[in-house]
Parts: C-alpha cells; structure tokens; sequence
C-alpha cells in the first residue's frame, strides 16, 4: 500500500490556488456550555491545587531516585518505575475533565490496541488538545508512557518542566538546523521495543487560529498545496525524523483528529469545568510498512492525511460528530484508587518535609537543584553502573 489514505477514499492530493476564508468550528466568542460561577471557580482552584502539590512533592521526592539512582542501573526499569508512579499522577486530569467536569470523551475510527509502542500525530485546535490524549491513553494502559514534542519554552514551567523533563519529552526549538541533532539524539534512546512508547507530535507546530490559518493557506496558494480550513499545513521534518528513526520499533502510527463541542476550551475553561461539553477523538490507524519510506513521499503522504482531516473536520462542523462514535468506559473506582494513593503520598511527603528531621528538608532542597539542573541543560543520566555490570560479565565469559 502506498499509504494515501486509500481506506478514506482519497486517491491523492488535490490542489487548489482558491483562497479560502476559515470557518472556525469552534468559534471562541459562543457562549460557554456553563457559567463561571463561584462554586466552579473554587472547585477548579482546589483541584489545580492538589494537582500541582502533588506534582510538587512526588518529583521532588521520587524523582531523583526513579530517574537518577535507578537509571544508572537500567533505563528500561527506571522507565517502569517513573511510568507506573507519575502514570498514576496523570490519571488525574482524565478524573477531573469526565468525573468531576463531566465532559464526555467520545471515540471514533479504528480501535487502539493495549500496550503498544505507537507514534502519534494529531490537529492542534487550542492549547489543551494535548491533554485529552492522556484519555486514549489512560484507558490502553500507557498513560505513564506518553511522551511529547513539544517547544521548549514550556520546558520552563515550574515544576511541570520538571515533569516533561523525567518523562522525557522532547523540547524543540522550531529551528531545524537547531532541533534536528537533539531529536535524532533522544528518538535514539526510544528503540528499545521492551519500553512500552506512546511518542505524539503535533505537525502544525502551533495551535490553530484564524490569523495563522489564513497565512497557511496563503503559503498553500504559493507553493500549489491543498488549501485547508479547519488545520494548519503540517510541518514535515520532525514527523519524518520520528517515523525514520522509530520505524522498525513501532507497532503502529495513528493519526488522531480532534474536535470539540460548542466551543474550543482554554486550559482555565478545563479546570474549572465551563467547556468542553463533548470532545471528539477521531482515530487512524497505520502500520509502519504503510509509512512511505523517503522524506519526500512522507511529506506528501503527511500533507495528505491533513488534507483528509480538515475534510474530516468540515463534516463535523455540519454533523456534529464523527462516523460510528462509541463510548470506551472510565473506571471511576480505578481513578479514585489512584487520586487516593497519590494524596496520601503527598500528605507523607508534606509530613517528612515540615514535621520530620532536618535532613529530609536537606534532602528537599538538594532535590530541587537537581532536577532544575537537569532541566535547564535537557540531561538524562546514562546507565553507567548497568554498562560496568555488563563489560564485567562480558569479560569473564
């Protein structure tokens, strides 16, 4: 197959030089789904709260022996560790968007085998897009697997930086000649098929607006490439260098679309539960002999499969949902097992910081410089200790 979409029933790209006014199907000025009110406001503030005193506390504590100490033995049991212990801390936000917000997340397309090392691209509609596929994941069972490229201005907030960085995100500066060294270095650390990968990128680079996709189809016009109303032309060469290195390890690559129902939510609009009323996830699935192989025919096929979305985007604009939608069920009492064990945690950790000895507010602050250190310079310890361990063995053998 050459992997142009032929389930969609798109034999190639179509070009076009008309200019296009967007229709935003996620208009920001409607009317949110619920009011601003008092008791949301709250609410919202006292969930951010736990979320990031949890965060907090967990790297603080956790991190420097996950991620320091255990990885100088073995990545792939450091990676087990970090991804069972901060997965749990994850599966928060999925609690808090459908079990308190009471959004409902609904799921079209091909179905997503458990436990797979995947790569996935999806539209960029607003700043949150990122955060509901933590609701894919956290019900195939890769939650604490799920790593990011993402711009690396976001590797400086406070403590979730810290975060990215233990799980390994890939921060970029959206200057090729710069991120392509960097890229090419980590996506080497993500061959090892016993890793459990969930690697997501999103090609447009930006979020979507009118401003920038009027710009995007103005680019189109000029170069003779599909005019799109709903995305933004895709950037190939991060896609491409994912596809090429990760190829022979991956399971299979999936192309995600997303779209939200009456209005595209604001990360303020998530915590304190106004919108989204609906959101839509719209699954593809490939198999990597599917991916062309040169840079070129990725690109087209790339460019193509966003072609397809925006159409794809355009329907549900005029439909309101997506071909055969399902509801894939959220283990309340799973996600409350796991917000109960990870604020109990942070309750101990609080204890041993303010109500125990003085060492473990030494133990604190030495934590603290650490994992600012190894965030500001985007370090990974390597496996020195497990290196030794094999070279000794291979030369008694």
């Amino acid at each position: 197959m050459n992997g142009f979409g032929a389930k969609d029933g798109v034999p190639s790209i179509q070009k076009t030089k008309q200019n296009v006014v967007p229709k935003n199907i996620n208009p920001n000025d409607s009317p949110r789904h619920h009011q601003l009110t008092t008791v949301r406001v709250v609410r919202g503030i006292l969930c951010l709260m736990v979320l990031l005193s949890t965060a907090l506390m967990t790297l603080i504590y956790c991190a420097p022996l996950l991620a320091l100490l255990l990885r100088l033995f073995s990545i792939h049991y450091s990676r087990q560790a970090i991804a069972l212990l901060f997965g749990a801390w994850l599966s928060m936000w999925p609690f808090l968007f459908e079990k308190i917000n009471n959004t409902k997340v609904i799921f079209s397309g091909d179905h997503v085998p458990s436990k797979e090392r995947v790569l996935l691209f999806a539209n960029h509609r607003t700043e949150v897009d990122w955060m509901y596929l933590w609701n894919l994941a956290l019900r195939k069972g890769c939650l604490g697997s799920i790593k990011y490229v993402l711009k690396s201005s976001l590797m400086k907030l406070p403590v979730f930086g810290w975060g990215f960085q233990i799980l390994e995100f890939i921060s970029v500066e959206r200057n090729w000649e710069v991120d392509e060294p960097m890229m090419q270095k980590k996506l080497s650390t993500f061959k090892d098929i016993r890793d459990p990968l969930w690697l997501s990128i999103f090609p447009e680079g930006t979020d979507y607006t009118e401003k920038k996709c009027i710009s995007s189809q103005k680019y189109a016009a000029e170069n003779d490439l599909p005019i799109l109303k709903n995305v933004l032309l895709p950037k190939t060469k991060g896609f491409y260098a994912c596809v090429n290195a990760l190829r022979e390890s991956l399971d299979a690559v999936y192309d995600i679309s997303i779209a939200y129902k009456h209005r595209c939510p604001t990360f303020l609009d998530n915590a304190f539960g106004v919108d989204p009323t609906e959101v839509h996830i719209h699954v593809r699935r490939f198999l990597p002999h599917e991916i062309p192989e040169s840079e070129e025919n990725v690109t087209a096929w790339l460019i193509e499969r966003f072609r397809v979305k925006d159409q794809f985007l355009t329907d549900f604009a005029n439909l309101g949902c997506f071909p055969n939608e399902r509801i894939e069920d959220l283990s309340t009492l799973s996600c409350l097992v796991k917000v109960t064990f990870m604020i109990s945690l942070t309750f101990v950790f609080v204890y041993l910081t303010f109500f125990s000895v003085f060492w473990f507010k030494v133990y604190v602050l030495i934590s603290g410089a650490y994992l600012s250190y190894i965030t500001h310079f985007d370090i990974q310890p390597p496996p020195v200790l497990g290196s030794l361990k094999a070279l000794l063995c291979s030369k008694k053998d």
